[in-house]
C-alpha cells in the first residue's frame, strides 16, 4: 500500500530509455489506486520535470496521503498553483474587430500625441539657438548636412539619371506616333521638376538617412547613451533633433535640384536617341515650358518633405525599446511612416497649388 520514490529524478537522469519505459509502466499502474501512501521522503534530488511525472501519475492533484520534503514540497506546490489558474475564455468572434480597430486607434492617437510633443520641443529649441545662435550645435548641423546630403548624391543621381531616362524613352515613342516630338521638353520638365523630383528624392532619403537616423537613436537607447546624456544635463533635442531636422531642411531641396538635373540629363540623352532632338536644344526650351512657380514649388515641397522624414525618424527612434527586435521593427516602420507621409503631403501639395499655371 506504499510507492517508495528513491534516488534522483532529474532531466539527465531520466533520459534512458529502458529507465523511462520502467517509471511509466509504475506509475500508470499506481495511478489507478487512489489508496497508496506516497512516500517521496528518500528522494535525493528533484526538478522540475521529475515532479511533473509524478503529479501526472496523481490526476494533477495531491493523493490523500503523501509524504515529502519541504524542499520537494515547494515544486508541487507551485504545479498546483499553475493548474489553478483559469483558463482565458475565447473572445467572440464579433468582438474581435473592434478590439483591434481600437488597439490600432490607440496606438495611432499616441503616435500622434508624440510627434505633437516632439513637434513642441522642436520649436522650443528652434527659439532657444535662434536666442544664442553661437552657442548652437553647428557641429552636429555640418555632420548631418554631410552624411544626409553629400553621401546621399550618388544613388540619387543614378534613381534620378535612370527615371529620365526611362520616361523620355516611354514618352517619346507615344508623342513621336502623334507628332508632338516637341512637347517632350513639357511633359519631361513639369513632371520631373514639380512632382518626380521632390517625391524620388523624399523616397531615397526617408529609406537611406530616415532609417539610418531611427536607428542611430534606437542603438543610442538600446545602450543607454540616451539616459547618461539626460543624467549630464544635456538636452537630448538640442543637440541631437534639431540638428536632423535642420540638416533634412537644408539638404533636400538641394536633394531635390541634383535629382532634377539628373532625371533632365537623362531625359535630354534619351531624347536624342529617339527623338533626334539635340541637348542643347532641350534646355533652350526648358526655361519657356516650366515656370519659374513650379521651380519654388518643387523646392518647397523638398524642405517639407525633409522636416516630415527628420521628425518621423526622430519619434520612431526615441520610441525604440531596449532590445534588437524593437529596433528592427522601429526602423521598417520609420522608413514605412515616412514614405506614406510624403505621398500625402504630396497629394495635400498638388491640391492646394492646382491653381499655379503649369
Amino acid at each position: 500500500t506504499t510507492v517508495q520514490v528513491q534516488g534522483a529524478w532529474l532531466t539527465d537522469m531520466l533520459v534512458e530509455p529502458s529507465l523511462m519505459q520502467t517509471i511509466n509502466a509504475c506509475l500508470e499502474t499506481a495511478k489507478r489506486r487512489t489508496e497508496l501512501h506516497w512516500d517521496l521522503s528518500e528522494l535525493s534530488a528533484l526538478d522540475h520535470i521529475g515532479a511533473q511525472l509524478l503529479w501526472l501519475s496523481w490526476g494533477k492533484r495531491f493523493p490523500q496521503h503523501l509524504e515529502v520534503s519541504e524542499q520537494h514540497q515547494a515544486l508541487f506546490d507551485r504545479l498546483a498553483e499553475v493548474q489553478a489558474i483559469p483558463l482565458l475564455a475565447p473572445q467572440k468572434s464579433l468582438v474581435l474587430p473592434f478590439g483591434k480597430l481600437g488597439r490600432l486607434s490607440l496606438n495611432f492617437a499616441l503616435h500622434l500625441i508624440g510627434v505633437t510633443e516632439l513637434l513642441g520641443q522642436l520649436v522650443l529649441d528652434l527659439a532657444r539657438f535662434a536666442r544664442h545662435p553661437m552657442r548652437g550645435p553647428w557641429k552636429e548641423i555640418s555632420a548631418n548636412i554631410y552624411r544626409t546630403g553629400f553621401q546621399a548624391m550618388a544613388i540619387t543621381a543614378l534613381v534620378g539619371l535612370l527615371i529620365g531616362v526611362v520616361l523620355s524613352y516611354l514618352s517619346g515613342q507615344q508623342l513621336r506616333s502623334y507628332g508632338g516630338d516637341l512637347f517632350i521638353v513639357n511633359l519631361l520638365g513639369i513632371s520631373i521638376i514639380r512632382e518626380l523630383g521632390p517625391m524620388l528624392a523624399a523616397i531615397l532619403i526617408a529609406g537611406r538617412s530616415g532609417s539610418a537616423i531611427t536607428a542611430q537613436l534606437g542603438v543610442m537607447k538600446v545602450t543607454e547613451e540616451l539616459d547618461a546624456m539626460r543624467v549630464m544635463g544635456i538636452p537630448i533635442g538640442f543637440r541631437l533633433i534639431m540638428p536632423k531636422v535642420i540638416a533634412l531642411a537644408i539638404t533636400m531641396p538641394l536633394i531635390v535640384i541634383w535629382t532634377d538635373v539628373m532625371a533632365l540629363i537623362g531625359g535630354a540623352i534619351s531624347a536624342q536617341f529617339i527623338l533626334d532632338m539635340s541637348p542643347g536644344f532641350f534646355l533652350h526650351k526648358l526655361p519657356d515650358v516650366v515656370s519659374l512657380s513650379n521651380y519654388w514649388i518643387g523646392l518647397g515641397k523638398g524642405v517639407v518633405f525633409g522636416i516630415l522624414i527628420a521628425v518621423i525618424a526622430c519619434h520612431y527612434g526615441l520610441r525604440i525599446k531596449p532590445n534588437t527586435e524593437s529596433l528592427g521593427q522601429g526602423t521598417t516602420s520609420s522608413v514605412v511612416v515616412s514614405i506614406t507621409s510624403v505621398i500625402i503631403a504630396d497629394a495635400f501639395f498638388s491640391v492646394l497649388f492646382r491653381h499655379v499655371a503649369y
